[in-house]
């Protein structure tokens, strides 16, 4: 494969071949990160029966913050809907506020009044898109959103519900999407004090494959608060979150509404916290307002995790799972991005997916020329996970859809050079990708002698950092409008 930077000597190549060994092992030690064996944080878990009545709900919630506060937990959890259940779908769309309306606010400054971390398992977030709004400004959708805010009122992650409650049983049918707008990414694990927190709400938890996710970002411990129906409660609530708890080898943590919120609409209640090996360690009692209080034994977590390590069994060679969702906003690449031993400046990477990223080049042979490599070092495809394999592919055609776009493209020559004798001289896969048009070089098939030379010539001058930057500003700008 061709290098985008520079064309190494055998002795310089050896180097570098070390450089990058050393750097893949320091990644592959510390990506899993230390589980808190010894530690036993106190949580609390609130049960609550929330109306169209927002003044009574709130003071249901600084209630339970003191209940949870007088017994020394540091984290409270509420359920879905804590700020408010309409009685029909235009009073939930009226009641409904952004998330830097008056409800977050106060919920703010009770976190950073009682220093206590809040999940507030799903409140109603007004959409403030123009095209959300009728003509006379009424909010015509909304978001499910859980948020978390830290001990100091700071507003720390909000993740958007993805699964939308549309269902017809013998007892009830229920269309949440005809008021909500499902989400559009699964949030990573937050770090918190009582460990990575993985968030989801009610009726994702029918969903394995986005806890699975979650624990193979890192989670410790998964959320789902929820406003679960009476009669799929009783048959599917505990089996569904200790399931949960077992295959993912975490905590789970689900806050709960009860009772009738309307006429139409109740809950079944039953807040619990369950350990990873699916023992109940609390469950509030049938009450409107309760709040069960847990200890979290990392050191149980931590044994179960070591005595059956799940996750080191799955068979990643012949089923796999990943994330497809990527990010082109750059204040989002939180992470350094080193390419064959050569760190990348991150304002020149334009998208980071789970396994992969996509960066300008330094010398091109056609513009818009940039490359997609993959964050884990591996020298050839065949080093490739399956899951890095698909990301890797789901990349390239991002990239590539947004490049011709970008570059007014009519096609593009996508390329992967794979060892020395191919051109390779950089060892660490990645995919040329080149905009094309008619007419762009006398022989269509020339593009690829001078991409095998393009930076072999010394006359071919470097683009400067400004041009590159400038670049990827572009091609960021460009995913953004595409909605990619």
């Amino acid at each position: 494969m061709q290098s985008s930077f520079l064309l190494m000597s055998g002795a310089l190549l050896a180097r570098r071949i070390s450089g990058i060994q050393r750097f893949a092992s320091r990644n592959m030690s510390t990506a899993s990160g230390a589980l808190r064996t010894g530690s036993s944080p106190r949580i609390a878990i609130a049960q609550m029966r929330s109306t169209n009545d927002k003044d009574h709900n709130m003071a249901q919630v600084k209630t339970i913050i003191q209940r949870a506060k007088d017994q020394q937990a540091i984290f409270v959890f509420f359920p879905e809907c804590c700020d408010y259940v309409g009685s029909n779908r235009e009073e939930t769309l009226k009641l409904s506020e952004p998330l830097t309306g008056r409800t977050v606010a106060e919920y703010k400054q009770l976190a950073k009044d009682n220093g206590l971390w809040l999940s507030m398992g799903g409140v109603h977030e007004s959409i403030a898109e123009s095209d959300s709004k009728s003509k006379t400004g009424d909010v015509q959708n909304i978001y499910n959103t859980h948020i978390v805010i830290d001990n100091e009122g700071q507003l720390v992650a909000q993740y958007r519900k993805l699964h939308m409650f549309n269902v017809v049983t013998p007892e009830f049918k229920f269309r949440e999407s005809e008021t909500v707008r499902s989400g559009s990414e699964l949030v990573p694990p937050i770090e918190t004090p009582i460990g990575r927190v993985g968030l989801q709400i009610c009726y994702d938890v029918r969903f394995a494959e986005a806890s699975t996710l979650l624990r193979k970002q890192g989670a410790e411990i998964l959320t789902y608060p929820s406003a679960f129906a009476v009669s799929t409660g009783r048959a599917h609530w505990e089996v569904l979150l200790r399931a949960r708890a077992i295959e993912n080898q975490c905590f789970v943590i689900a806050a709960a509404q009860i009772g009738f919120h309307n006429k139409k609409r109740e809950s079944y209640g039953h807040a619990m916290v369950v350990n990873p090996w699916g023992v109940i360690l609390g469950q509030a009692s049938q009450q409107d307002l309760d709040v069960v209080v847990v200890d979290l034994d990392f050191g149980k977590l931590a044994n179960v995790r070591q005595n059956m390590p799940c996750f080191e069994h799955r068979r990643d060679d012949i089923y796999n799972l990943s994330y497809r969702k990527g990010t082109a906003k750059l204040e989002n690449f939180d992470e350094k991005y080193n390419f064959g031993g050569y760190d990348i400046p991150k304002d020149t990477v334009f998208y980071s997916s789970e396994l992969c990223y996509a960066f300008v080049n330094i010398r091109c042979v056609v513009p818009g020329h940039v490359l997609v490599s993959t964050k884990r070092w591996a020298a050839r495809m065949p080093d490739l996970t399956p899951a890095e394999i698909n990301d890797f592919f789901q990349t390239v055609c991002k990239v590539q859809k947004v490049a011709e776009s970008l570059y007014g493209g009519s096609s593009a020559t996508v390329t992967v050079q794979d060892g020395p004798d191919a051109g390779q001289t950089v060892f660490h896969v990645h995919c040329h990708v080149m905009p094309r048009h008619q007419g762009d070089f006398p022989e269509n098939d020339q593009i690829y002698g001078e991409l095998n030379m393009h930076d072999k010539e010394p006359e071919r001058p470097r683009r400067s950092l400004e041009e590159m930057r400038a670049e990827a500003d572009r091609f960021r700008e460009e995913f953004a409008r595409m909605g990619l």
